[in-house]
């Protein structure tokens, strides 16, 4: 570079861009300015000035809790999530089927143990296998779309107990927890 491009860079200047959007507003006070006194909607060119640094985006797309006059009867539905987990840990049903109606951290835990023993079964030579009944369901909903169920499990002479929270996601029952003993 020649001495005359060196010296023209250094007297470069950059400046802020200038803006001609508005400032933002809290949505609240948009929805008010949006009509004139004759209910008409107002006229805003180029885009709204609303502002919505408040809502995280996991506020916005992330799951959505369902009241629960827009889910099902969780006892059912908790018999059959309950029957459908058990024969996954038992390695009897593929852990997929599940993915849907659990959080992440249940169907870690329910995958986990249904590969132990599916590979338990693998090594064994007879395949003699109690298939695992759930017995009874008992539902307590102790806040609007949330229920928590006890289960009973029989397998064989064998009798176990579940727990689960169901909370209303999206407008469906998920697993939360989910304790065996």
């Amino acid at each position: 570079m020649s001495p005359t491009t060196i010296s023209h860079l250094r007297s470069v200047k950059v400046h802020a861009p200038v803006t001609t959007r508005p400032p933002a507003i809290p949505l609240a006070e948009a929805l008010r300015r949006s009509g004139d006194e004759l209910g008409h909607p107002a006229y805003i060119q180029d885009s709204l000035a609303v502002d919505l640094a408040h809502a995280s985006d996991e506020q916005i797309f992330g799951p959505q809790s369902t009241s629960r006059s827009d889910l099902p009867d969780p006892e059912p539905w908790a018999g059959q999530i309950a029957q459908a987990i058990v024969e996954v840990m038992s390695g009897l049903r593929p852990a997929p089927q599940v993915v849907r109606w659990t959080t992440p951290q249940v169907y870690a835990v329910i995958a986990r143990r249904g590969a132990l023993a599916a590979r338990r079964r693998a090594a064994r030579t007879r395949a003699v296998t109690q298939r695992a009944v759930v017995r009874s369901v008992h539902v307590c909903e102790p806040a609007d779309g949330v229920a928590e169920c006890s289960v009973v499990v029989s397998e064989g002479v064998r009798v176990r107990a579940m727990a689960l929270r169901l909370s209303g996601q999206d407008g469906r029952w998920r697993v939360e927890a989910l304790q065996i003993g």
